[in-house]
């Protein structure tokens, strides 16, 4: 089983402490995770909420892990030595290193996100670039993949990115039971803004999640942004501005996800022709499909359904899936 270590540092925010254990240490994933919470020495690790966490296993545990998950911390100024040097070393074997929250702050004092993407709560993201001007910092994004780097911003943003690991490692099937477990959201694009003002929709309409519900239920139409503002009851310039202010990106690009994602999940469950997988996800053509799908998985469609076949499934270029020849 993959092993996903979660580093629990002095000061740790409890919640970016839960969102891994939760989503990688639950039950149903035992098949496919095995979990370890560890701190900079075994015992209590303070929190910011005013109590501990204990802790069975100290540094050590990341020796082995296969990705390491650094939760959000305060103060982040002194992530303590010892740390750092246990990072560097799980990077260099070659853990998959992840951040919370400030956990990037640990990153980025280890020396792992020089020259890279990155981001973090959007309260801390300036202090991130000033503390480390070689960092890429990122301050609009939920979270960014860079392959076997991976930050995210706080709060919920860590579920985001937990349910994306959970993607690229078992495919959109096996993250959406995830996310229906979790009862949250199925898929945030990483480059979905973290701040979104949210203006109230005019009384007596439809509404932006009823739209979209209303979408997913006819990918294979020809949906346009006049056909969801009508769903919806306003006019496409009005819905298309309410729709980027809730949701952080535009209606072609929500609806090109869901496709992807339908895709997705086609190619894991049925064996039709790349034709009719297109067809039936809305992208057209099956030439569209692995145009769409190069882009944005980095791998073609038949490639990514062998993965599903018994040949494996491992990461990309800048986290992309691919599989193994």
């Amino acid at each position: 089983m993959h092993h996903v270590a979660v580093l629990v540092l002095p000061g740790a925010v409890a919640f970016d402490v839960a969102v891994p254990s939760q989503v990688f240490g639950h039950p149903d994933e035992h098949g496919r995770y095995r979990l370890t919470v560890c701190g900079v020495r075994a015992g209590a690790a303070s929190t910011t909420t005013g109590f501990t966490i204990g802790v069975r296993y100290g540094l050590q545990t990341l020796v082995k892990a296969d990705t390491v998950v650094v939760a959000g911390f305060r103060p982040y100024d002194d992530p303590q030595a010892d740390a750092l040097r246990a990072l560097r070393r799980a990077a260099a074997r070659g853990a998959r290193m992840v951040s919370i929250c400030t956990g990037a702050f640990a990153l980025a004092a280890a020396g792992l996100l020089d020259g890279r993407p990155a981001t973090t709560h959007w309260r801390d993201a300036p202090c991130l670039a000033a503390w480390f001007p070689a960092v890429d910092v990122r301050p609009d994004e939920l979270y960014v993949d860079d392959g076997d780097v991976l930050t995210s911003a706080g709060i919920a943003a860590g579920l985001d990115l937990c349910v994306h690991l959970v993607r690229r490692d078992h495919g959109e099937s096996a993250a959406t039971e995830v996310a229906r477990r979790l009862v949250v959201a199925p898929h945030r694009a990483g480059g979905q803004a973290q701040y979104l003002h949210r203006p109230m929709p005019p009384k007596g309409t439809a509404g932006i999640a009823q739209t979209c519900d209303w979408a997913v239920g006819r990918l294979e139409q020809p949906l346009t942004v006049a056909d969801l503002a009508r769903e919806a009851g306003w006019a496409p310039r009005t819905f298309a501005r309410r729709f980027q202010a809730e949701t952080g990106t535009t209606p072609l690009r929500w609806l090109t996800a869901r496709r992807l994602a339908e895709a997705r999940r086609l190619l894991e469950t049925t064996d039709i022709p790349v034709e009719a997988v297109a067809q039936r996800a809305g992208l057209g053509t099956a030439a569209n499909l692995r145009a769409l799908f190069t882009k944005d998985m980095a791998t073609s469609p038949s490639a990514y359904r062998s993965a599903y076949r018994g040949r494996g499934f491992v990461s990309g270029r800048r986290g992309q899936p691919a599989v193994t020849p």
